[in-house]
């Protein structure tokens, strides 16, 4: 071809070849092409390569990408798929893509190669009931050697045909069973994913739940239907506009905007924020690679959060108070196992609530002996903090686990180690309970949209663990370990600093919470150091908004 372009007809689609690379622009085009039968629409020259050994060459990589996008292209289902290392599941997916994505018209043009790895273009066109739309976007294959055949192949996963899409995942058109819902915050501003991302899955989910029960209107739609049907749908591209309802949801979108740009500071980062007064769930963000909404549904473990429970269960109980000593020394042994301070610290003489808002790991372990009850923490995390009580706040979340522990697995427990997990919808909740001696459930939206059944602790907190409580997590933010950052926080304001070890990882998980007024958040960011230093900032910039 020698860089000049070359037209040709293959299974009745129009391939334009470029360059001496074999590489050009396959299209898609009309409802023909391949039969799912095999036989044309590629080069058969292209596709027939000798078992071979070893990473694929450049040559491999190049005829296997060719032949697999031009098969794609004349909808040959079944010679794509058999370029693939994954024949089955490649056929129905190219067939698909077709046949139940609506996809008209699809113009792909290779990108330039590297190593194995080669980007396309996808130009399509989306048709359904008359309706056509464009969609454009980026992806890329990867060729390598099939295990048992040695040939070249694509190594196929979904996210060949688009990026968004996971393992089982797959590309649907058409008008969906939820209709589109427009969930405005507590003063009846919209919130879109396009203004508030972390929102996305939030939103998503809010329209699978509410959204034939709001009364709107489905349109049509592009959207990606999760594997198993699991989890929300989401949309790529409106075919036609539905009628939204509206729902109204708890949230607030100025606090909202704050928790946004908060956690865009650090990575894998989250954040909750909640109303103490009421429960309700203010900012919910969410800064990750992986999309996850860890804010509201992870799970590790909380540190010395933790603290704010255990130390609530010690005076509960009688064994400790705030204005009493409490023995903060380097290291402390318990079940077999030495636990030590950050950097091996000790504050002789110091009060518990000097201890506590040092973050003294010691001086916690120490009391086991007194309780004298494996079950004690798990109690009072469940029965006045409300911990495990299976919330529904109107959206997919995560209950906090405190099951009972012996030994070592106890001292851990004690500060937030172990079999503990959290997320920061958790802890925001246990510093609300903390702030006004009453477990409120967090909520999204109302319970009265669909009459779902709200948690309640048993019993409510001491009035006299509450006050002290308060008093050691005001200290703690003036002139403990969350000084730093809750310095730039107004009013009466407390804190708890918290950081976690994580089996394999370099970094311990950074946690804080803190509350300011009517408002308390919480914070993780994963291998992010000491409390104060990342969850910290984060927190303190949710309060401040």
């Amino acid at each position: 071809m020698h860089g000049a372009a070359k037209g040709a007809v293959i299974g009745g689609v129009f391939l334009a070849m470029v360059g001496g690379a074999g590489y050009g622009v396959y299209s898609l085009v009309g409802a023909g092409g391949g039969d799912g039968k095999g036989g044309g629409g590629a080069d058969g020259a292209s596709v027939r390569a000798e078992k071979g050994s070893g990473p694929v060459t450049e040559e491999e990589t190049a005829a296997t990408a060719k032949a697999f996008l031009e098969a794609w292209a004349a909808g040959d289902n079944r010679l794509a798929a058999d370029l693939t290392n994954n024949a089955a599941a490649a056929q129905s997916a190219v067939g698909d893509f077709r046949t139940k994505a609506y996809v008209s018209k699809a113009v792909i043009t290779p990108g330039t190669p590297t190593g194995a790895v080669v980007p396309f273009k996808v130009a399509a066109e989306i048709t359904y009931e008359g309706v056509t739309k464009p969609l454009a976007y980026d992806s890329q294959l990867t060729v390598v050697r099939g295990l048992t055949s040695g040939k070249p192949l694509v190594d196929w996963r979904p996210s060949v045909l688009h990026p968004q899409l996971g393992q089982y995942d797959t590309l649907r058109a058409g008008a969906p069973a939820s209709p589109p819902v427009k969930a405005v915050d507590r003063n009846g501003e919209e919130l879109s994913a396009q203004k508030y991302p972390s929102l996305r899955p939030v939103l998503d989910q809010l329209r699978a739940t509410y959204g034939g029960k709001a009364g709107g209107k489905p349109g049509a739609e592009l959207w990606i239907e999760p594997s198993g049907g699991g989890g929300p749908r989401r949309t790529l591209l409106t075919l036609a506009e539905g009628e939204p309802s509206t729902l109204e949801t708890y949230l607030d979108a100025k606090v909202q905007a704050a928790a946004e740009q908060a956690v865009a500071r650090f990575p894998e980062a989250s954040v909750v924020a909640v109303q103490p007064s009421n429960g309700h769930i203010l900012a919910v963000a969410n800064h990750r690679k992986d999309g996850y909404d860890a804010a509201m549904t992870g799970n590790r473990a909380p540190g010395s959060t933790m603290k704010i429970v255990t130390a609530a269960m010690l005076l509960d109980r009688g064994k400790a108070a705030a204005d009493k000593p409490a023995e903060c020394v380097k290291e402390a042994e318990w079940g077999g196992r030495t636990f030590h301070n950050l950097n091996g610290f000790e504050l002789p003489g110091a009060t518990f609530a000097t201890s506590f808002a040092k973050s003294c790991n010691t001086a916690f372990i120490k009391q086991i002996d007194d309780v004298a009850d494996d079950t004690a923490l798990s109690k009072e995390a469940s029965e006045v903090f409300g911990i495990g009580l299976d919330w529904k706040t109107g959206v997919k979340s995560t209950d906090g686990k405190v099951p009972a522990a012996t030994g070592a697995g106890a001292a851990a427990a004690y500060i937030g180690q172990g079999q503990i997990t959290m997320n920061p919808l958790n802890v925001a909740s246990i510093t609300a309970t903390a702030r006004t001696g009453v477990f409120r459930q967090p909520l999204l939206v109302s319970p009265e949209i669909d009459g779902r059944t709200v948690a309640t602790a048993p019993r409510r907190m001491k009035s006299s663990v509450q006050q002290q409580l308060v008093s050691m997590m005001r200290l703690t933010a003036t002139s403990g370990t969350g000084a730093a950052a809750m310095r730039s926080v107004g009013g009466d304001k407390g804190a708890k600093t918290g950081s976690a070890e994580v089996d394999g990882a370099g970094s311990p998980d950074s946690w804080f919470t803190g509350y300011s007024g009517d408002m308390a958040a919480a914070a993780m960011v994963e291998a992010g150091g000491h409390g104060g230093d990342a969850a910290g900032p984060i927190v303190a910039a949710v309060l401040s908004s």
